[in-house]
Parts: structure tokens; sequence; C-alpha cells
């Protein structure tokens, strides 16, 4: 799906200039969009178009306040110089609308503008898009003391995410998931057990060959169910909850399913982080990865739940970082998204001996950590650091991630959920970009 553009003149016929910038911006918006025929400002109200696009503009503006406030809630964007972006003069002319109540988006770089092209696109398909939930009994299964605590198993939490985004959440049983899988032909999994392996995944050695199988059978199954429903953007299990439910766990199907078809995850079937990867990876195209955060100010608590003794050292401030952890190594995360990857026995106690796990790391460096705050109209937003991994023999963290963030205590004030999603790059500016479009708020902490 790619949104429609509009482009408008506020001349009586299109300018030179109009001309020179259209022509440059058609180029570079190759795929990233769909260009309808220019028309004259006063005929653009109600023309269906994703957004209004501005190529030139000029003094018109300060006469034609009336023809803009009826452009009503499209999008307008102002991108008038033949590199995708605004000019340094516009600025006035869209400050002059600002204060007269009509909003304009301005890129100031080719990546921007990208940028707001995609958010369209996500906009315009959240609301007929899917996310796939299954489970059968919340919270009744493994740890119920810790799962019965998250909020993205509540009615609430679906009815929000339709309200607000237009999502649908389709629930389904997972032990019907896993009957499904049980009935696909052996044949069927041996195939495509050869497949993967000729294609290259780095499988573990020390990984069983039924574990191995396993995993490809419930893959095969997420397939089947994904050919049959249209509009599915991302997918989760409440496999740990109820792991006994199944004898494999869904890591490698998903990193499989974003290869093959760019669904996206939710490990425990967290909807909030399903939503979140869904919208920042589509609108920014960075990769992203699902992790759960253990801040050094929480002491005890995330040590014990990790089975560590001590977290990594810190030269200074440690009260600044995080370790990030999840299911036994850092974080979720498909092979195209990492530097290092590999499929892993299982690590907790709490998933069957045939499970596996991911071992996998995004690039050290800048990263953001954002996450859909409970209300479904905000992104919280922290810059941070990934400094280095960490390994703790025979614990819950074989490799874990070190953060460091601006302010570990203000942070951990404001956190919104123990999952939380890491994109790779600083990309806090270019998110506040794209949450305009999707009508989403932001607050960086």
């Amino acid at each position: 799906m790619t949104p429609r553009l509009l482009p408008v003149y506020l001349e009586d016929a299109p300018s030179a200039t109009f001309e020179r910038i259209l022509a440059a911006l058609v180029e570079q918006t190759e795929g990233l969009a769909t260009w309808l025929p220019p028309a004259r400002l006063g005929a653009a109200a109600g023309v269906p178009a994703s957004a209004v696009v501005v190529p030139d503009f000029s003094g018109k503006v300060y006469s034609q306040l009336a023809e803009f406030r009826a452009l009503g809630d499209t999008p307008i964007l102002l991108v008038t110089s033949e590199h995708g972006t605004v000019f340094m003069w516009d600025w006035e002319g869209r400050d002059w609308l600002r204060r007269r109540g009509v909003g304009t988006l301005a890129p100031t770089s080719l990546e921007e503008f990208h940028d707001l092209l995609r958010a369209l696109a996500v906009k315009e398909e959240l609301p007929t898009a899917r996310m796939l939930a299954y489970w059968d009994d919340l919270g009744a299964g493994q740890q119920p003391d810790i799962f019965k605590r998250f909020f993205w198993w509540e009615d609430e939490c679906s009815d929000l995410l339709a309200q607000r985004l237009g999502v649908t959440v389709d629930k389904r049983s997972f032990r019907g998931l896993v009957a499904r899988a049980d009935a696909i032909p052996d044949a069927r999994i041996e195939a495509e057990l050869a497949r993967v392996e000729a294609a290259g995944v780095p499988l573990s050695s020390d990984l069983a060959r039924r574990a191995r199988l396993e995993a490809l059978r419930l893959k095969l199954a997420l397939s089947d169910e994904l050919d049959e429903t249209p509009n599915v953007i991302a997918a989760g299990i409440n496999c740990l909850n109820e792991s006994a439910t199944s004898v494999t766990t869904p890591c490698l199907a998903w990193n499989l399913l974003f290869a093959e078809r760019g669904i996206l995850w939710g490990c425990e079937s967290d909807l909030t982080s399903m939503i979140t990867e869904y919208l920042v990876h589509r609108t920014l195209g960075v990769p992203v990865a699902m992790t759960n955060l253990y801040p050094f100010v929480m002491g005890g608590a995330a040590l014990d739940h990790e089975r560590i003794p001590y977290f990594p050292p810190v030269a200074d401030h440690p009260e600044n970082h995080i370790l990030a952890a999840h299911c036994g190594y850092f974080a979720l995360m498909p092979q195209a998204f990492a530097t290092r990857w590999s499929l892993e026995p299982k690590v907790l106690a709490i998933v069957d001996e045939n499970a596996h796990v991911i071992d996998a790391e995004l690039a050290l460096g800048d990263a953001t950590l954002v996450k859909i705050a409970s209300t479904m109209d905000q992104l919280a937003v922290t810059p941070a650091q990934i400094v280095r991994y960490e390994q703790y023999a025979d614990s819950d963290c074989l490799n874990g991630g070190l953060l460091r963030v601006p302010d570990g205590p203000r942070f951990v004030e404001h956190l919104v959920s123990h999952h939380y999603v890491i994109a790779q790059g600083d990309v806090a500016r270019r998110l506040e970009n794209v949450t305009s479009v999707l009508g989403l708020g932001l607050v960086t902490v």
C-alpha cells in the first residue's frame, strides 16, 4: 500500500518552479508513493488523497488561509527543494499558517521525507490491519504470580488498539494451533528443514534434531494460518505462561515469517510490543528487537529473576545502566537485524526440553528505547547506548546487553512496561516526525 499524494500549486497555474520541484520529488519517491494529477489549492479540498504536497510555497500563501483550512485533516507536506526538504525561506510562511491553526509537515532531509511517506502508508494500513494472538488460559500456567499482572491480555488493551489505531486483535487458541501443527505430515516438516538448512539459517549444533523439526512444525502451522488470514501485520503466542501446551517455542518461526512475509512478533503475545515494533519498523525501516529491561537501580529484584550474582561492572554512574535480557539472551530479533545470530537450545526451566531460543545482538552504539503507552495514543521514547554484551554462565542471562540511558532513576519512574522495544540508532527525532502523521503523541524520557 502506497500513499496517494496530491501536488497543489498556489498560483493560477503551475509555475516553472512547481514543475521542476515536482519532477524531482516524483523521482525521489519511486515506490513509496502514488502521485495524483496536480491541482490548484482552491480545488484540492475533497480530493481523496493521503496527503497534499506543496512543491512551490510562494507568497500566495498569505492570501489563501481559507483554502488551506478547507483541507481539514489532510496532512500538508511542504517539500519545496529538489533535495526532498523544505527550503529555509519557507519557514516564515509555515509559521504564519501554524499561528492561524494550520499545521504542516516540513522534512529537513530526504530520509525524513521518506519516513513521512511510510507513515502515511501505515496510517492507511492500520484500519484493516490484524494482529494474531494465540492463547487459552491466560495467567493459569507457568509463573501465574507474574503473568497475571500484564495489561496486554486485558480486553481494554485490544479495545484501545481498535479504537485508537483501528487494529483488530484476532484472538485464537494456542491449543488449536498446536493441534494443527501436529496434523502436518512429517514429510512436509523434513522438506522444510532441508530448505532452512540449505538457506544457511544458523542452527546451533547443540540443537537436537527433534527440536529443529518441532520448531518448523509450528512455523508451518502459522504459515498456513497466515495464508488464510488477510492483512496480518504481527503475531504472538503465550509461549512461556502456557508452555505446557507445546513442546517448542515460536522463536524460529518469527524469524522465518519475518523474512518471508514481513510479519512482526510479540513474545508472550505482548500486543503492545507487537504494535510498537510495527509502528517503528514500518515507518523508519530500522532494526527493532524486543527484550526485558533490568535497570541497575532495581537491585536484587532484577538479579534474582535473571539468576545472576551482580550487574555488569561499569566505570561511572551505574544508576544510568540497564541489563537487557530475554529468555536467556539479549533480545528476540530476526537475522536481518542482527550482527550475530544463532538458534540455540532453550535456557528457561519453564519451557520444554525441545524448545529453542535466539541468541542475537544488535550493533553497539546509538539506540532508542520505545514503547507505546497503555492509552495507545503516545510513544514513550528514551535515547540510549548499547555499550557491550555480558555473559553469565549457568544463569538466565547467557548473553545480555548492557545499555546506558541519560537518567536511570527518572527513566524507571516513567517506564511503561518491563517489555521494551530497542530500535537501532538515535531515532527519537524521526519518531517525533512520524507520530504527527499517525495521530500519536510522543514523550521523551
